[in-house]
């Protein structure tokens, strides 16, 4: 096997691994075989591959990290918003902690609770001490090409324009940014492994990375008022509730050594800044082997039985499928949506941010200086459409599964077309995961607007409906549940975005015909002949 340079750098440490009483050379042979393995894909059934040989040893993850480092070029127009390096850097910081902290929860949760390697390496003579900590490095090294990937550009920038001890102090701030995440995010999945077991911590997983991700966004917003403005310059009184915000953590050292801030409150948020990343690590370091044994819960099929689908749901299902067939393949993509765990662990945070989004857009429109009065009174409903904004993500990932081997079902299923299959698995995902984030929406949105709204809503739950369709056709012929997760690429993110892009059209198309007399209700009959001919034409 390949003796990656990045083990080369882990052998410097070597000695803090021991110091653990980890067995660095098993760890270290562990990782070469992950790392190895993650440059090698398992041919499926159903790939795409039509080029006879399949490279090797080819790790998609760094292939598309320029994603990634194009997602870095939005950074770089902070680092000139004015003199305040506080603001500035706790701006990057935020922005940058948003996407770790999202990657973390939606791309790495699976490896964190990977149970594979206690099947396999488990059985063997090997510590679970050194078991978790060639997981956690696994982890963190993709964690490591990922930052360097987004801070690249805009360190060389900083470098330029700020200098040498800008360089310094961003690289050893977003080293211990790094440590926070990942220390922080595994400490709470050990909290939750700990008091739940089986089925139910399959789902209280799932809750708390919804949880998550309206934590990420809250505090986004929260970080922004922490400062106040005065035209383009911004100005920061600390205040005790700060200390609840890290991104202001790690913009203190910027402001005490590059502006020149001082006080008792920087120097706390220096220290927070240092400490508790390290704590943090040192705290999930000792409780490695307790985290390794209760990871095995997730084996366990114990625990409260799964409700069954009620005869009303199945009546709705039967109303909403025109077929024996597409009803059969919509019951098979719900059972997917509700049981596949790994899928579950890369969608469900798509979830959080579709119900937060929403109010956030609404409350920054209210914080802009509307009063309550007028923005009831106005269009801010339109704000629903911000909903939308995970059916991309999900749509994309519906073609993933950890038993895509199994889609040679596929083509022993005697059917005439696959549409069926592909209608089916569309009105399983509307109904399941979008459906109940647009009735809670709705709900809230009437209570504050009014049943005058109600028409919109369901303009917009028409629109979802055509956006979809339009969505899966980004999947160029993949059917669900298909391809290996193995395979999935984190540029299916960009692969999304011109389909994002299509929202704020629709919501401009929604306000425009609002302006016409009549237009809601001729738009609304307009749209009830344009889904089914969507449809009906679009899935073929």
């Amino acid at each position: 096997m390949k003796n990656f340079t990045t083990l080369k750098i882990l052998d410097l440490f070597r000695v803090i691994f021991e110091r653990f009483e980890i067995d660095y050379p098993t760890m270290r042979r562990i990782l070469q075989v992950k790392l190895t393995m993650d440059g090698r894909r398992p041919t499926t059934i159903m790939s795409q591959n039509r080029g006879g040989e399949k490279k090797q040893d080819v790790n998609q993850f760094l292939k598309s990290l320029w994603f990634y480092a194009f997602i870095g070029l939005t950074l770089i127009p902070l680092l000139f918003i004015g003199d305040n390096f506080m603001f500035k850097m706790s701006l990057i910081f935020g922005v940058l902690m948003f996407l770790i902290m999202t990657a973390m929860i939606s791309d790495f949760s699976s490896v964190l609770l990977d149970v594979r390697d206690q099947t396999v390496i488990g059985t063997r003579p090997v510590d679970h001490r050194t078991i978790s900590a060639a997981r956690a490095i696994h982890v963190t090294v993709y964690l490591f090409f990922l930052t360097a990937a987004i801070v690249s550009v805009p360190l060389v920038v900083g470098i330029v324009q700020f200098g040498v001890i800008f360089a310094l102090l961003f690289s050893v701030t977003v080293l211990f940014s790094d440590l926070f995440i990942v220390a922080i995010t595994a400490l709470l999945y050990y909290v939750i492994l700990k008091f739940f077991g089986g089925e139910r911590l399959r789902d209280v997983i799932n809750y708390v990375q919804i949880g998550l991700s309206f934590t990420i966004v809250i505090g986004y917003q929260v970080l922004a008022r922490a400062f106040e403005f005065q035209g383009l310059q911004s100005s920061f009184e600390a205040a005790w509730w700060n200390v609840i915000l890290p991104p202001v953590w790690f913009g203190a050292p910027f402001a005490v050594i590059l502006n020149g801030a001082s006080g008792a409150y920087y120097y706390v948020f220096m220290a927070l800044a240092l400490l508790v990343p390290l704590i943090a690590l040192w705290i999930y370091l000792s409780l490695l082997p307790t985290f390794e044994k209760n990871l095995l819960k997730l084996m366990d099929q114990a625990g409260p039985s799964k409700k069954k689908t009620t005869k009303g749901m199945n009546r709705l299902a039967s109303l909403l499928t025109t077929s024996k067939e597409e009803h059969a393949f919509y019951q098979f993509a719900e059972r997917m949506l509700k049981n596949e765990r790994d899928l579950k662990l890369k969608i469900y945070p798509s979830l959080g941010f579709a119900i937060i989004f929403p109010f956030v857009f609404l409350y920054n429109g209210y914080s802009a200086g509307g009063s309550l009065d007028s923005i009831t009174s106005g269009r801010m409903y339109l704000t629903i459409y911000a909903s939308m904004m995970m059916i991309p993500g999900i749509v994309i990932m519906l073609q993933y599964s950890s038993k895509s081997k199994g889609s040679w079902i596929y083509h022993v299923t005697p059917l005439q077309s696959d549409a069926v299959i592909i209608k089916g698995t569309l009105k399983a995902f509307l109904i399941r995961l979008f459906a109940p984030v647009f009735v809670v929406i709705s709900i809230l949105y009437g209570f504050l607007f009014g049943i005058r709204i109600i028409p919109d809503l369901v303009i917009v739950l028409l629109i979802a409906l055509i956006y979809s369709v339009i969505c899966f056709r980004m999947l160029k012929g993949k059917l669900p549940f298909s391809q290996p997760f193995e395979s999935a690429g984190q540029s299916d993110g960009w692969k999304t975005i011109p389909f994002a892009l299509l929202i704020p059209v629709f919501g401009g198309l929604h306000f425009v015909v609002t302006n016409v007399p009549f237009g809601i209700w001729i738009y609304l009959v307009l749209l009830l002949f344009i889904v089914p001919l969507t449809w009906q034409k679009g899935l073929r």
